[in-house]
């Protein structure tokens, strides 16, 4: 078919048409693939994309090889082996986070380039993200800590998203535009309002004062009446960002006991007689470290798991020493196969407007993605998905990286390594496919595919060594043999 294909470049955009063989066609969440156990799938022909450091490659199309008949692999080649008959959980996106300091920095580009950031993230010839997340008033990320009535309001009379649309909804609603049916919108709170907590303060922690848990519980229903008010579907919330985090901006504290309770008692029952039985509820929305001890209090809970979707995660369990912890989640999705992983936040922290192209930042996205999906994980949702040139707007200076920059003072964007690393994920993948058995026969590559409703493979392959490597692709009966640049990401779709 003929679609267009995006060129790209350090600090810009490039569009031009070509032809290429992949079927970029838009599909619901809850297709299935067409390849089915019983049907052998034989591959015949792969187009490469590369995104490489140390040369102008992002995400740049390399050709078509080849498939011929596999050989016996050696102790001494390298090999990622794709298995399409062994299917495991379905694709519902990947995307990014629109805060409110997105939004103030979008709303200073000149129109020309707000036009440009929405394409790059959310149109074919960009990468094709289908999920946002935003925040229920504020977070950290924006110039001011707020909420959605006066203080002391308990009944909610007062209640209003004005200042959401000052600039956060308008951005929201022309990504939506350009998603289309593809779109997966979801919330997190930060912290209930002041009065409601122990500590009477959005920032540093604190607990829900449990006489205001049906009043707290209100509050997320008047948020998505309002949203879905504009225009702006929402698929779901997560119950409370950062649980078990006293954070020197919003936060509020949940034991797991406490989450529990509250979903049971009063957030799950709120959304059925509020007719919002439709929408989906994420628990935990923290770190990877303490999440199996989340899941087994809430899930192990008929009661409370009835009205849990699955359960959210973030990455920053490194900042207390050792790896990331991803067989925690492969523990989840064994225990509880029916709830589903979502990751909801990941950022590099601490910024520095001299390492925009700092290549680690990059390889820290490919490592999770590949490794989240390859434990079970649905759907993958960055943080914020623009910031300006300080790395906020941050209202407690809590400045961090995203994929894209802006520099305001000139009106520039800055395209950093990340943003193509996401989209060798984001642009190939679609919503309802099928991730399928894949595994590589040295550490020194990572991989995982899925495969699209349309019945094509999408295999992303990683190099974060310092020296190019060899490999075979091996695909049931067949195999093409590649090499992978140092420090290197590929996209290979047949």
């Amino acid at each position: 078919m003929m679609i267009k294909k995006i060129i790209f470049g350090l600090t810009g955009i490039l569009l031009a048409s070509c032809d290429n063989d992949i079927d970029s066609t838009k599909t619901t969440a809850n297709t299935e693939s067409k390849t089915k156990n019983s049907e052998v799938f034989t591959p015949t022909q792969a187009t490469l994309y590369t995104t490489a450091e140390n040369t102008t490659l992002r995400l740049s199309n390399q050709g078509v090889s080849t498939f011929t008949e596999a050989t016996q692999p050696l102790e001494t080649d390298i090999a990622v082996f794709v298995n399409p008959n062994k299917s495991f959980q379905s694709f519902i996106g990947i995307g990014g986070a629109i805060t409110d300091a997105s939004a103030e920095v979008f709303a200073k580009l000149s129109a020309d380039k707000q036009n440009e950031l929405l394409n790059a993230y959310y149109s074919e010839d960009g990468i094709n993200y289908n999920i946002i997340r935003t925040s229920i008033h504020s977070s950290d990320f924006g110039s001011e800590s707020f909420t959605y009535i006066e203080e002391g309001d308990a009944d909610l009379n007062t209640f209003s998203i004005e200042a959401d649309r000052k600039f956060r909804i308008p951005m929201i609603k022309r990504a939506t535009g350009l998603i289309g049916d593809d779109l997966m919108f979801y919330a997190s709170p930060w912290s209930p309002p002041a009065f409601m907590k122990t500590n009477k303060n959005m920032l540093q922690g604190g607990k829900l004062l449990p006489e205001y848990n049906q009043n707290w519980a209100n509050y997320y229903v008047k948020f998505i009446e309002a949203y879905e008010a504009e225009g702006i579907p929402v698929w779901g919330v997560t119950l409370q960002n950062e649980p078990m985090a006293t954070q020197r901006w919003e936060s509020c504290i949940y034991t797991a006991e406490e989450e529990r309770d509250f979903l049971k008692n009063y957030l799950g029952p709120t959304f059925e007689k509020a007719g919002l039985g439709d929408k989906n509820i994420v628990v935990w929305d923290h770190n990877r470290d303490l999440i199996s001890h989340r899941a087994n209090v809430i899930f192990e809970d008929p009661e409370a798991s009835k009205y849990a979707w699955g359960i959210g995660f973030h990455w920053y369990e490194t900042w207390t020493g050792g790896d990331a912890k991803y067989d925690n989640l492969g523990s989840i999705n064994e225990s509880f196969p029916d709830k589903n992983l979502l990751f909801t936040e990941g950022c590099q922290e601490k910024f520095d407007a001299t390492a925009y192209q700092r290549w680690s930042n990059a390889e820290r996205y490919g490592n999770s993605m590949i490794n989240d999906f390859n434990h079970g994980t649905v759907g993958w949702t960055d943080w914020n998905i623009l910031l300006d040139h300080t790395g906020g707007p941050n209202h407690v200076q809590n400045f961090c990286f995203a994929p894209i920059h802006a520099d305001t003072r000139t009106n520039e964007l800055i395209y950093t390594p990340t943003y193509y690393y996401i989209g060798h994920f984001s642009k190939f993948i679609q919503p309802g496919a099928k991730r399928i058995s894949t595994t590589t026969s040295r550490s020194t590559i990572e991989s995982t595919s899925f495969q699209n409703p349309d019945g094509k493979i999408v295999t992303v392959v990683m190099n974060k060594t310092e020296a190019p490597i060899d490999y075979k692709l091996i695909v049931g009966t067949h195999e093409i043999t590649y090499k992978i640049l140092p420090h290197a990401i590929q996209s290979l779709i047949y």
